[in-house]
């Protein structure tokens, strides 16, 4: 069984963010980048699977700048077989992005597609349903267990009440949550072993999708900062200041 495996090059989530002086975009030069930490789990969940002899082939695959190789690399190190780099300097969206991965899986053919539930950076969590539905693939969100058959996949997913376990049928699109486990630390001969896994390069054009952005973006800004908080002598003076101060009464 074959699996696709989609990461993303963000901002380190150590680092604080900043945005930059004309408050056009965030600030990323100079700055420590690294693989969204949900593709990580994604792809610590496709080595798993691996291991336990349930897949036989783990592609990851990237889309962005020329950089976007570091992050590959790192999912070569993980475990993963080769790479696929879809680069481009256009700012890719997430219907962008689930075209672009629909595009890869119809060459690929894999069985199973995993990816993080969202990215630190937009957190937009859109790319995988999008992908799911342009696919026409069953889909398991917020997955926290994943358990792979030969013909189903059984993904326990997060809702607001608890647990919820669902049964898709092969080929399907699963998008990894925080509990589904913890990734490896990678060691040094792994790292220098996925130097020489194969990494092909691609661009939209020769996928034949239009990664042009949709929105625009008009400003970014930093969120204002809380002022210090202020004790009361009794209710009614609570209630008094929620009412003419915060307005929220």
């Amino acid at each position: 069984m074959k699996v696709l495996v989609a990461v993303k090059r963000v901002v380190d989530y150590n680092v604080k963010v900043r945005v930059k002086a004309d408050g056009s975009d965030v600030d990323i030069a100079n700055v420590k980048m690294s693989m969204n930490p949900f593709d990580e789990i994604a792809v610590e969940e496709a080595v798993r699977l691996k291991e336990a002899g349930k897949v036989s082939e783990i592609i990851a695959v990237s889309m962005g700048v020329k950089q976007c190789e570091e992050t590959l690399r790192t999912a070569l190190a993980m475990g993963a077989d080769r790479a696929i780099l879809v680069e481009t300097d256009v700012e890719l969206q997430p219907l962008a992005v689930a075209k672009l991965l629909k595009a890869v899986a119809d060459k690929e053919q894999p069985q199973l597609v995993i990816l993080g539930k969202q990215a630190i950076d937009d957190d937009a969590n859109q790319t995988g349903q999008m992908t799911s539905a342009l696919l026409g693939w069953s889909q398991g969100t917020f997955a926290s267990k994943v358990d792979l058959a030969a013909e189903t996949v059984d993904v326990i997913r997060e809702i607001d009440g608890g647990l919820e376990t669902v049964k898709l049928r092969l080929p399907a699109v699963v998008t990894a949550d925080l509990r589904l486990n913890e990734p490896r630390f990678i060691k040094l001969p792994n790292i220098m072993a996925a130097k020489k896994k194969p990494l092909d390069k691609t661009t939209p054009a020769d996928l034949g999708v239009d990664a042009a952005p949709r929105l625009k973006t008009l400003k970014v800004a930093e969120p204002a900062k809380r002022s210090a908080g202020i004790k009361v002598a009794n209710a009614a003076e609570l209630v008094a200041k929620l009412k003419n101060e915060a307005k929220v009464l």
